[in-house]
């Protein structure tokens, strides 16, 4: 069986340590392909350089959490790059882009202009997009429905099912990660079970989003324990969703894979060489 992680963050400070260990405990576990996602201007070349020095696939975008720290210059430098790299085989996305409600004291005008600047960018290049959402899918929605993007990947997952359904008839797959093995995150969980199969995709977020096996309280961090995702954790998180479900590892295996090539039509071309 082979898996795609469709959300890592490889590029992240907590892999610098043994990032290439962490690649190495991946493929074990037959993570055959995983895609890197930028979040800020600065990593748009490390990602890349990533994704060409181990194989892998990678986004480029300008992250919501990001935009206050991030300038138009930015803005300009992804013009620039998905101009310079859109012939690139492994640029597979725009991402991680998107609009985030949850964090107080954001400033959300800021980030629903880097939010449409960047769908527009995308929409130009003909490439999808990976989308950040929290308690921001009907705000996401709206600028979709009018910018017309070629479908992708919401990340993490966690709206209604009226907001799922309208995100999967715009061509979008749903993503599912730790999140889902928390056996209180009943939505979540609800979500993953009743889902048409070809809405489903499979992440990390790694080194975020632990699953529960991972899963450490504030006391524990603050006592030195550690709680760091790793893409080698995909096959046990797809464990859970195949007994949600009622699948074999290999039928969850096939279908996750096919939507994620689906959603990301570079990551077939990947996989298949």
């Amino acid at each position: 069986m082979t898996w795609i992680d469709s959300h890592c963050h490889l590029d992240a400070p907590e892999f610098d340590p043994d990032r290439v260990a962490v690649l190495v405990r991946a493929r074990a576990a037959g993570v055959a392909q995983l895609v890197l996602p930028a979040v800020v201007a600065s990593h748009f070349e490390t990602v890349r350089t990533l994704a060409h020095q181990h194989r892998l696939a990678y986004a480029l975008g300008i992250h919501p959490l990001y935009v206050e720290q991030s300038t138009d210059a930015d803005l300009d430098r992804l013009a620039d790059a998905l101009a310079r790299y859109r012939d690139d085989p492994r640029l597979v996305a725009v991402g991680e882009i998107g609009l985030d409600h949850f964090v107080p004291g954001l400033d959300l005008v800021r980030q629903q202009r880097f939010y449409v600047v960047q769908l527009k960018l995308a929409k130009a290049a003909g490439l999808p997009v990976i989308l950040h959402v929290r308690r921001s899918a009907d705000a996401l929605l709206a600028g979709l429905r009018r910018a017309g993007v070629a479908g992708g990947i919401v990340h993490a997952f966690n709206g209604s099912r009226v907001q799922a359904d309208a995100f999967i008839d715009l061509g979008f797959r749903l993503g599912f990660g730790g999140a889902m093995t928390f056996e209180r995150a009943l939505q979540i969980r609800r979500l993953a079970t009743d889902l048409p199969a070809s809405a489903l995709v499979l992440e990390t977020d790694a080194p975020d989003m632990p699953p529960h096996w991972l899963y450490r309280t504030a006391a524990q961090r603050i006592a030195g324990e550690t709680s760091r995702n790793q893409p080698a954790e995909l096959p046990r998180i797809a464990a859970v969703l195949a007994g949600l479900r009622g699948w074999s590892l290999a039928q969850t295996a096939a279908v996750t894979g096919a939507n994620a090539r689906a959603a990301l039509p570079r990551l077939a071309a990947l996989l298949d060489a």
